[in-house]
Parts: C-alpha cells; sequence; structure tokens
C-alpha cells in the first residue's frame, strides 16, 4: 500500500506528532512524507519526497499573527501549482494533518483525504469554543485543508472521532524533576516584550525559548535561548511551570508532565482561542495577553502549586490501526468521491487569498 502522510510545518506541534506516527505508518506500507510550510523550528528525521511553501501563517512580536506579513508573504499562484503538481491519485492513503496543497490535490482530483489532526477536532461541534466571536478565523479554520473524513486529538475525547494527545515518546519515558526555573515558549511575542514583563517577577529564574534570536543570553533573571527541540524538552521535564501560547502540543505535554501551566492564547488566532477556552474548563489559568496588569495573576500562578490530572494513554497504534483498517483498503478507499470534480478555478475562488485580504484590511 502507498502511503501519503502530508505535514503541516507552520508549527513545531505538527512536526512531533508527526515523529511518532511516521514509524507506525510505515509498518503499513510504502510512505511518502510531504511537509508545507515555513515556521517550524523542529525538524523531522525522515526523509521528505514532497516539501512546500504552502501557505503559512506569520507570527507577530506583540502576541499576533500577522495577517499583513501573512498575505504579503503567500504566493497563491505558487500554491495553484503546487496543487495541480501533486500526483495523489498515486497513493492508496492520503493522511492529512492539517495540510492544505495535499487536501486541495485531493479535492481537485476527488479522491478521499483522511485528515488526523488537531484541528479537526478543533472544528468538532462539541468541542469547546471561544465565546469571542471571529468569523475569518472559521473560515480559514474550516477552508484551509479541507478533508473527506476527520479524526481529531484534543485534550479530552469530546467526540466518538476524538482522541486525547499524541505524547511524543522522549516525553512520555521521560522522569520529571522540579528544577525550579519556569520554561516560557510565547513565539508570537518578542524578547524585549517577554524581558520587560517577566523580569520584574525577580524571585523566579525564566527560560524563554524564542523564534528571533541565533544566539543564548541572558538579562537579569530571564535566560534567552534559540529553539532547539532536545534543549525545549529537557527544559521542560526539568521545569516547576510552563507559560506558552494556545496551541496544542506543548500545553498538552505539560500536562502530561505534570507541569503547572498557564496559556497566552494568541490574538486573531481562533484556534488558540478555542484551545484556551477547553483549557480553562480544566482549570489551567488563562490570560489575554503578556502585558504588565497581568503580573499579579503570573505571580500567584508560579507561587502556587496547582496542577491539573489529566490521562494520556498511549494509543496512537490503536488510531492509525483503525484509520488504515477503514480507508486504507481498495475495497473501501475509491478514488472518486460522489459529486462533481473541482476545477482549479473554482479552487481559486474558495481559495483562502480572498480571507487572508480581507483579514489584512
Amino acid at each position: 500500500m502507498k502511503i501519503l502522510y502530508a505535514i503541516q510545518g507552520t508549527g513545531n506541534g505538527h512536526i512531533s506528532r508527526a515523529r511518532d506516527i511516521i514509524p507506525i505508518l510505515q509498518l503499513k506500507g510504502d510512505v511518502d512524507i510531504l511537509v508545507s510550510g515555513t515556521q517550524a523550528d523542529v525538524e523531522l528525521p525522515y526523509p521528505i519526497k514532497y516539501r512546500f511553501k504552502g501557505l503559512s501563517f506569520i507570527f507577530g512580536t506583540k502576541g499576533n499573527v500577522d495577517m499583513v506579513s501573512t498575505y504579503r508573504k503567500s504566493s497563491l499562484k505558487k500554491l495553484y501549482n503546487e496543487i495541480k503538481s501533486l500526483p495523489v491519485e498515486n497513493y492508496d492513503l492520503v493522511i492529512n494533518d492539517f495540510e492544505p496543497v495535499s487536501a486541495w490535490a485531493c479535492k481537485l482530483k476527488n479522491i478521499p483525504c483522511i485528515g488526523l489532526s488537531h484541528q479537526a477536532a478543533v472544528i468538532n461541534k462539541k468541542s469547546p469554543k471561544s465565546k469571542k466571536t471571529d468569523p475569518i478565523g472559521k473560515l480559514i479554520l474550516n477552508n484551509y485543508a479541507p478533508v473527506s473524513f476527520a479524526y481529531g486529538f484534543h485534550f479530552s475525547a469530546y467526540d466518538k472521532n476524538i482522541f486525547t494527545p499524541v505524547i511524543r515518546t522522549q516525553i512520555r519515558i521521560a522522569v520529571p524533576q522540579n528544577k525550579q526555573h519556569f520554561t516560557v515558549y510565547l513565539p508570537a511575542y518578542s524578547e524585549e516584550r517577554i524581558i520587560a514583563v517577566l523580569s520584574k517577577i525577580q524571585d523566579v529564574t525564566w527560560e524563554v525559548f524564542s523564534k528571533h534570536s541565533l544566539t543564548a543570553y541572558t538579562k537579569n533573571n530571564v535566560r534567552i535561548r534559540p529553539i532547539n527541540n532536545d534543549a525545549f524538552i529537557e527544559s521542560m521535564i526539568n521545569c516547576a511551570g510552563v507559560l506558552c501560547g494556545g496551541g496544542f502540543e506543548t500545553p498538552a505535554e505539560a500536562l502530561f508532565l505534570k507541569k503547572k501551566l498557564m496559556v497566552i492564547p494568541m490574538k486573531g488566532q481562533y484556534e488558540q482561542q478555542c484551545n484556551a477556552a477547553a483549557l480553562e474548563t480544566m482549570g489551567v489559568p488563562v490570560i489575554k495577553s503578556l502585558k504588565k496588569k497581568y503580573l499579579e495573576q503570573i505571580t500567584d500562578w508560579t507561587t502556587g502549586k496547582l496542577f491539573i490530572a489529566v490521562n494520556y494513554p498511549d494509543i496512537t497504534q490503536n488510531i492509525i490501526d483503525s484509520i488504515v483498517q477503514k480507508h486504507g483498503h481498495t475495497s473501501t478507499n475509491i478514488k472518486t468521491l460522489k459529486g462533481s470534480s473541482y476545477s482549479i478555478k473554482k479552487i481559486k475562488n474558495l481559495s483562502l487569498g480572498k480571507v487572508l485580504q480581507q483579514a489584512a484590511g
């Protein structure tokens, strides 16, 4: 069986999850890997057959997604050419982790696309949602990488096709300790903003992993470190708590390690707002932004002893087995879906280009 596993490369979480999924898929057949996007800092230790620019969302420096930069750096013509060129018809099974090129290529050629992502769970009607309305955010989340069948990962199994997180092996086998520092990952904030706020809490050592720095340095009680997968894992395993954005994998791993957790969801990022809503229902403290007015809440969190108990068993093998059994055989994986095929013109009309243009103002 020939399998195409397509991975979103905008965030580190997709790549981290893929590290554990790929070896299982390789037991099922010949696996080709596709990665699109440009924002990930974690490397994938497997050969990549297709590497596309895709469509990446650019992080800002004030806790936001920079929609203007995202739109300006998006080459929609290149995206359409990538979609047209991808031979998805050569595969018996296409598994998609919120990756737009393969999703729209399958849509174009009426080939089943199996979604296996966190975003599939966020979209699910039974998952917690942000109270703040965000029509553009919803539109992006629902149209960025359309799939035929959806399976998702979330902080809790909110529905029958939603599973608890894939905890990567390095975290699952770790023996957590508390060396009293706090691990920080806030890629949408500048180092200057992070230092200005966190240095005010002087009796705490902060280990900040920054997308914006190539060298390590220390200012007051804040240590700035470049992004490095192994160094970040070591810091998190040995920390007293984790302060991070409203992503998925890092909060899930912090909860698994029984670390104190506080999150600051990115502004203008609907998925992170929904993640924050889910974490709040679990008792995780959430603040709106990294500003000095939240210093008291951050300080109270650092001195408190609250952590959230979760049960995240290792069920990745079972999930992949089930998906391959349902969708990976020629008798069930019919090459054409019901309904008319999409033309590239129709894809352009439905593309995110217009949405991004509207969001960028």
